[in-house]
C-alpha cells in the first residue's frame, strides 16, 4: 500500500505553563489503494505497522481488534463500491485518547448492520465491526462524503 502525503503530520505543540507537549504518537496518516482484493492485507499491515513504528499505546486486544475493523471495513469497499470507486482510502488518526480508523469510498450506498442468515458465509461484516468497536467501548458510524461517497469509521480507546 502506498502512502499519500499525510492530511496532516505528527506535530508536536509547544510547552505552555508546565503542561506537557502532545504525545509523539498523535497525528493522522491516510493511505491509499487500489480497490482490488490485495488492499486488504496491505491495509492491514500499514495500520499495523504504523501504529508499531508511532508506539501507540493500545493493548493487544485492542489492536487485534482494530485490525479486523480494518479488515472488515477494506474488504466491503472492495466487494461492494469498487464498480464506483477505483480506489479506497483508509485514514488513521491519534489523538486524545483515541484511535480512529476510517475507510473512504466513492460509492453513494450507506450500509447497514445485518444479521446473516445461518450457513451463509458472508454478510456480517459491519455487525462484527460494530460490536467489537462497543466492547472496547469505542464508536463507530457512516458518514457522506462531499464527493458523494460514504467514509465508514471507527474509534476506540487508547490504553493509557
Amino acid at each position: 500500500m502506498a502512502a499519500a502525503t499525510a492530511a496532516t503530520g505528527v506535530t508536536e505543540a509547544p510547552l505552555a505553563d508546565g503542561f506537557p507537549s502532545r504525545p509523539p504518537y498523535e497525528g493522522v496518516w491516510r493511505f491509499t489503494a487500489p480497490a482490488h482484493d490485495s488492499a486488504v492485507p496491505q491495509a492491514r499491515r500499514g495500520v499495523r505497522d504504523l501504529l508499531r513504528s508511532r508506539r501507540v499505546p493500545l493493548q493487544d486486544d485492542v489492536l487485534h481488534g482494530l485490525l479486523l475493523i480494518v479488515s472488515e471495513l477494506v474488504t466491503n469497499a472492495v466487494r461492494h463500491a469498487a464498480v464506483l470507486s477505483p480506489s479506497v482510502a483508509v485514514e488513521i488518526s491519534v489523538r486524545d485518547g483515541w484511535v480512529r480508523v476510517a475507510v473512504e469510498d466513492n460509492h453513494p450506498y450507506r450500509p447497514k448492520a445485518l444479521v446473516a442468515e445461518e450457513g451463509q458465509t458472508g454478510g456480517r461484516g459491519l455487525l462484527l465491526v460494530k460490536a467489537i468497536t462497543a466492547e472496547a467501548g469505542g464508536v463507530c458510524d457512516v458518514e457522506p462524503t462531499a464527493g458523494g461517497g460514504k467514509v465508514i469509521w471507527a474509534a476506540l480507546p487508547l490504553a493509557l
